[in-house]
């Protein structure tokens, strides 16, 4: 199951198996906070079916996702690493299994394995790239390029099937949930998905990467510059 997280996967297989025996593997709940604003950091999640997101509360209420991690990535070793707090809280987007690793002992293990450690900060690298294209794109971009943007990293992620409500959805665009019905029913109209109690089905990949925003071009780029293009 462990090769199911992409960035495991690109181990070496002596270091991932010492890796692995040091992970545990648990099915996460949409909507279970995995990590709370300015508390130290416990835990490592490796995803392999299930989202996460990086989410900042406004002080005016409200709150807008800054980063989405799936299965090509982590979340919480550069904290643990250094001992930090995270700055955000840090919840499950879409449920589904995750590998999980106590904090102490990545940090451990990085230092036994440098291979283990640059993988972990050259996502920490893309990680903070993908904030900074997710800023730029909310505060430029319209809210249907954004919504289609969302609904293609969401593909990348977990496939044509998203089990994710309206609700939810605006939440983490920091839109009105009105503004994400109209282009939901729009896209619906237009053939591209079909959205039944909390599920959306993308029936049209083409049309959504037309509507799109440049910016999952860019991620991907980011990526590939890090990683190296598969």
């Amino acid at each position: 199951m462990q090769r199911d997280n992409l960035l495991l996967g690109r181990l070496d297989r002596h270091v991932l198996e010492k890796v692995s025996s040091a992970l545990a593997f648990v099915e996460l709940e949409q909507g279970q906070l995995l990590a709370d604003q300015h508390h130290l950091v416990e835990k490592v999640y490796f995803p392999s079916s299930c989202i996460l997101s990086c989410v900042v509360e406004l002080p005016g209420g409200g709150a807008i996702e800054t980063g989405m991690i799936g299965k090509d990535g982590q979340w919480g070793a550069s904290q643990a690493l250094d001992n930090k707090v995270s700055l955000n809280n840090v919840v499950v987007q879409v449920a589904g299994r995750a590998a999980v690793m106590a904090a102490g002992r990545l940090k451990l293990l990085a230092k036994e394995f440098p291979s283990f450690q640059t993988l972990l900060l050259r996502y920490d690298q893309f990680s903070m790239a993908q904030m900074q294209q997710t800023a730029a794109c909310n505060a430029v971009h319209a809210v249907e390029p954004r919504f289609c943007r969302w609904l293609l990293r969401m593909h990348e992620l977990v496939g044509p099937n998203i089990s994710i409500t309206q609700e939810f959805m605006a939440q983490m665009m920091g839109v009105r949930r009105t503004s994400v019905t109209q282009i939901a029913i729009g896209l619906q109209k237009a053939g591209a998905i079909s959205y039944t109690r909390g599920k959306v089905h993308i029936t049209d990949l083409s049309h959504i990467q037309s509507h799109s925003c440049e910016c999952p071009g860019e991620l991907v780029s980011h990526y590939d510059r890090l990683f190296g293009a598969e």
